[in-house]
Formats: structure tokens, sequence, C-alpha cells
């Protein structure tokens, strides 16, 4: 883990860890754009806590309370 300005910035090992989301999935999902957003550091791959959150609560599927 990575933290710029207090924003916890996770490696892919960490998103897997952390919220159950396979590195292979992260990995192709970067290429079909169809995955959490990435925060590029050079050649490095990064993911924002709240974006991984985020994109997670978007697919959360069946009966929602309005």
């Amino acid at each position: 883990m990575t933290t710029i300005d207090g924003i916890r910035l996770l490696r892919r090992k960490d998103v897997e860890e952390q919220f159950g989301v396979p590195v292979r999935f992260l990995e192709l999902a970067v290429t079909r754009g169809d995955g959490p957003p990435i925060v590029r550091l050079g050649r490095s791959v990064r993911y924002r806590v709240c974006d991984i959150q985020l994109w997670i609560e978007q697919r959360v599927e069946g009966h929602q309370n309005a």
C-alpha cells in the first residue's frame, strides 16, 4: 500500500486481499476498460480505496430500498 497526500493507494495484490477481486481480473479489466479506475505512477498501477468501494457498490444487484 502507498499513501500520497493522505490517499491510500493499493496494489492489485492488496485489492485482492482486502476486497476479494482477483489480480487477473484487475489486469484484464484495465485492457477492457470495465474495471475500477486506476492511478498510474510511472509504470505502476494503483487503486484508490474509495474507487474500489464505489465500483463494488455500483455492481450490487437485487432489491434496493428506496
